[in-house]
């Protein structure tokens, strides 16, 4: 198999392409031939060894993947066997991977493992793991979004900010966004109601301007930092912050400690006091960080790939890039060039 390596911390250039045996699968897991694999923008800061998540460098990252079963593992000491379950092989599916997903075989626990319908294609599945996933625990779960109720997402334009929009439209709430104004044509038709550009605009005025000066009930963040201080600008009683990322630090494909702890300082720190006397809700949520919540997470899958039957959900992918251009995928994430998901293909 092949697979990309992080070989050293740096610019796009540290990827590599590298040959490998290809994995056997243990017990409870399964090897899926991979057509396709997401790239995010975690993906991104590990290469730049900014990701205290990841794996040592160097290393192979992913965190989604889609193509079809190879073989299944074998039977465990109690007599089970992961080849029990109802994904034989040639089953075209999904997965959730916890790294390594940059590779043309993999192996994953059965339970991280959806199969997919027939009218999906490879790159679509891989777009649905971590970016749908993220939407749907930060619109559906924490921001709890009921229709009629106003919500702001930010980098509206990026994978889980279309998600949210597609999530946001099938509850019927009205949508609000940021992104930079070449993005806007396209948002408006998914269904954005209003959208600031948060390059030229002041989207706290803006925002507040377009409520009439009530404000949004749910706001999904992942650029983090002050964006936080704002976001508590324009949000309405009872509402939801629901933070998912710290992007600010990102400028022009770097990222520096000074910036990364100037940013973490600038975050707002409300007492409870606070949070009791405005009515409001903050969460945080880091989907890499649920490895334990597989069973629950089944249920978010679930629900999403009901979505894709409803035509309620459809990603939208900004590119399908080669392995082989594995670095260009990372440019386009870093430099902010992608409207919807980036997908490597194998």
């Amino acid at each position: 198999m092949k697979q990309i390596w992080i070989t050293k911390a740096g610019a796009p250039e540290v990827l590599e392409i590298r040959e490998a045996d290809d994995p056997v699968p243990g017990p409870d897991e399964v090897a899926i031939d991979v057509h396709a694999a997401g790239v995010n923008f975690a993906d991104v800061l590990a290469r730049m060894g900014m990701y205290p998540d990841a794996p040592p460098i160097p290393c192979v990252v992913g965190y989604e993947v889609a193509g079809t079963i190879a073989e299944s593992g074998p039977e465990t000491d109690d007599g089970s066997s992961s080849r029990d379950h109802p994904l034989p092989a040639g089953t075209r599916v999904l997965a959730l991977t916890r790294f390594g997903g940059y590779a043309s075989r993999v192996c994953v626990p059965v339970n991280q493992v959806f199969a997919i319908p027939d009218d999906m294609r490879f790159a679509e599945a891989a777009s649905l793991p971590v970016n749908y996933f993220t939407a749907a625990l930060a619109v559906e779960r924490f921001g709890n979004l009921v229709p009629g109720e106003r919500i702001l997402i930010h980098n509206a334009g990026g994978g889980v900010g279309i998600a949210a929009i597609q999530l946001s439209r099938a509850i019927g709430a009205k949508i609000y966004g940021s992104a930079s104004a070449w993005k806007h044509d396209q948002l408006k038709l998914l269904g954005v109601d209003r959208l600031v550009d948060y390059r030229t605009e002041d989207w706290v005025e803006a925002i507040t301007a377009s409520t009439g000066g009530e404000g949004v009930h749910v706001i999904i963040d992942p650029i983090g930092g002050r964006n936080l201080s704002l976001d508590l600008k324009v949000l309405a009683p009872l509402g939801r912050l629901i933070a998912f990322g710290l992007s600010e630090p990102v400028r022009n494909g770097r990222r520096s400690l000074l910036r990364t702890l100037r940013s973490v300082m600038a975050m707002p720190r409300p007492g409870f006091l606070t949070l009791l006397n405005r009515n409001w809700s903050i969460a945080g949520l880091n989907l890499g960080h649920l490895w334990s919540e597989i069973d629950r997470l089944r249920d978010v899958g679930d629900a999403i790939l009901a979505g894709w039957t409803r035509g309620d959900l459809r990603p939208v992918i900004a590119a399908e890039i080669p392995f082989e251009e594995a670095g260009e995928a990372h440019r386009m994430l870093e430099e902010r060039r992608n409207l919807g998901k980036v997908i490597l293909t194998t």
